[in-house]
């Protein structure tokens, strides 16, 4: 489970002094579900989640990952999450299955499991036809299904993805979305970051609206559609996050 307990993180600027990328952000994801952490760029979902899987330390609050606190017990965290984002990079000069591998011994795998875990992700993502070929060569999705697969190589409880399908093309997209909903279905925890509302509409049971680094509603599809008296989530969206452009709060 993903506890967030009014994580806060402030970064310094020289123009523009103080800024609070992140402002008391507090929710819930429990086992076999899917939260849709919804907001525009430079919202703060990207600088959530690194606090939750301890990339960033919160400036305050906390948070709790699978029973351990980011900041107290920040590998033993490291140790039950996969962490998937579009902007991390893979080594160039290694290939798919090396990149898979490395990660998998750094994870603490016996050889027997590493090679079982291997073919059997790389089958699941269809990944076979590249497994030799070098990272620098390899098309923008063949490099998202090896972050993919380096991601959940050691079978972590706790999935988090940012803007995992952005820059693809829809069939690696759709193997992405795909792969989430059988992470859900697995009974792992999963938080999801995007600005897709397609995305969240398919995947989420939970969706918390953020902007400006706060956490401004919470609710199910359904709940959000009756609380705001609007079907489409783009409406609903766009209701909440309006008032913080009207007063000039938006980031």
């Amino acid at each position: 489970m993903i506890e967030s307990r009014g994580l806060t993180k402030l970064f310094k600027d020289k123009k523009r002094g103080e800024i609070r990328a992140v402002d008391n952000v507090s929710f819930v994801c429990k086992p076999g579900q899917i939260y849709g952490l919804l907001g525009a760029n430079g919202a703060g979902k990207t600088t959530t989640l690194r606090m939750l899987a301890t990339i960033l330390e919160p400036s305050d609050g906390t948070a709790v990952v699978c029973g351990n606190d980011v900041i107290e017990s920040p590998q033993k965290v490291r140790a039950c999450v996969g962490f998937l984002s579009a902007a991390t990079a893979l080594y160039p000069r290694l290939t798919s299955q090396e990149m898979v591998e490395y990660f998998g011994r750094l994870n603490g795998l016996d050889e027997a499991t590493l090679r079982k875990r291997v073919d059997d992700i790389f089958a699941r993502l269809d990944m076979n036809s590249f497994r030799d070929r070098r990272c620098d060569k390899l098309s923008t999705g063949m490099k998202q299904k090896t972050s993919i697969a380096r991601t959940l190589i050691h079978d972590p409880q706790v999935m988090i993805f940012d803007e995992p399908t952005l820059g693809l093309d829809i069939m690696t997209a759709r193997t992405i979305i795909d792969f989430i909903r059988e992470c859900r279905q697995r009974g792992k925890t999963v938080i999801f970051s995007t600005h897709v509302m397609s995305e969240v509409e398919k995947l989420c049971d939970t969706i918390g609206i953020i902007q400006s680094g706060k956490l401004l509603a919470e609710g199910s599809l359904a709940e959000l559609r009756d609380r705001y008296h609007e079907n489409d989530l783009e409406e609903i969206f766009v209701k909440i996050v309006a008032p913080l452009y009207t007063t000039g709060e938006a980031a």
